[in-house]
């Protein structure tokens, strides 16, 4: 269990909760409504017109540490060999407490710099160390992921137009489309109980609640992948929505952002890629899950030491919780391959650990 400051970081969260979650209300009140169709920021990267894919599935990368420098040196090395289409960045992308403003040298170190060479794409979604408040990871400063999604107009490849929207690939008749959700507001560990704009019932949840409704029912795309940071099913520790972390209080367990995948996702996209378990992981679809199945790519910058979860025995093709590394989808109008690649820091060279047709 992770300590902060010497206190039960469980603990800790749960007396926050029980508290009310002090925060200081300009810092949960947004200045505008979140927007699901910005407009691309100048010189952007293409997205592919193929219809075949090559994904890179990577997740809480944004370290800046040589464990991140060597999980994009091993990317830089398949990109060489077998060029990547483009790249799915699955939240905690500014570790430990996200930006400072959209100028912020972080973007930098954390995310142009490791990732140099790698031009293309790269559709970004926002994780609870993206939005912290008061310690890493609370979740509880949901504006300050308004800088990620600002710095979409400085970066040729950081691809944030909105907090969530999604992507067709290609543009016209598309093989994928790729629906990006933030679901901070419904996991954070320090909630927003003083600012009903981002409440499980807000403006910001209902937005984005009706639009998935309408962008999955309108989708003509024959994969509808759910891009998100915290997953609905992780063998991993922080495990589950509505168990996460083992944390008996609502809503801090995650259990609006469980009813909001078995409301809103489940059995209406074939995958969920998550990251926020710091694993690889290649989960079964589930009776609940309705037939998607989850996949979490969370290992780009960090490992869990092997520490895994209560539901660390639940079928799936393939976990590690030990090591680095990311993913690879392929994907085409008559398939989906995945490849699981581990990276050994000290020389970066990575292992394909698994590789499999999954639809």
């Amino acid at each position: 269990m992770t300590e902060f400051h010497g206190i039960d970081r469980r603990r800790f969260l749960a007396g926050a909760a029980a508290a009310g979650a002090v925060v200081p209300l300009a810092a949960m009140t947004p200045a505008l409504a979140g927007a699901t169709g910005a407009t691309a920021g100048p010189d952007k990267f293409p997205f592919p017109t193929d219809s075949s894919l090559r994904v890179l599935l990577t997740g809480d990368a944004g370290t800046g540490t040589p464990a991140q420098w060597a999980v994009t040196d091993a990317i830089r090395d398949l990109h060489g060999r077998a060029p990547l289409s483009m790249a799915l960045g699955l939240g905690d992308n500014i570790y430990e407490l996200g930006p400072n403003g959209d100028d912020d040298v972080q973007f930098k170190t954390k995310f142009e710099d490791p990732n140099h060479g790698l031009d293309f794409p790269w559709v970004m979604a926002l994780g609870n160390h993206d939005n912290s408040a008061i310690f890493p990871g609370d979740g509880g400063w949901l504006l300050r992921g308004d800088d990620e999604v600002d710095y979409h107009q400085r970066s040729r490849k950081w691809w944030m137009p909105s907090r969530f929207y999604s992507v067709r690939v290609p543009e016209q008749n598309p093989v994928v489309e790729f629906f990006v959700l933030d679901l901070n507001p419904l996991a954070a560990y320090l909630p927003p109980l003083l600012a009903p704009y981002w409440a499980p019932d807000g403006q910001f949840m209902n937005e984005q609640r009706a639009w998935l409704d309408a962008a999955l029912a309108s989708s003509t795309a024959k994969w509808k992948i759910a891009v998100t940071h915290h997953p609905y099913l992780s063998n991993g520790s922080h495990g589950d929505a509505g168990k996460y972390d083992g944390i008996p209080l609502e809503p801090m367990n995650g259990v609006h952002a469980k009813r909001f995948y078995e409301d809103h996702v489940v059995g209406r996209c074939q995958f969920i890629l998550s990251g926020h378990d710091h694993s690889l992981q290649i989960l079964e679809p589930t009776t609940a899950s309705k037939g998607t199945r989850q996949i979490v790519s969370g290992a780009a910058g960090k490992n869990s030491h092997g520490k895994a979860g209560a539901e660390v025995g639940r079928n799936n093709l393939f976990q590690n919780h030990t090591d680095v590394g990311f993913m690879v989808m392929d994907l085409d109008r008559d398939a989906v391959t995945i490849r699981v690649y581990t990276v050994d820091i000290p020389t970066a060279k990575a292992t394909v650990a698994f590789e499999r047709r999954l639809a």
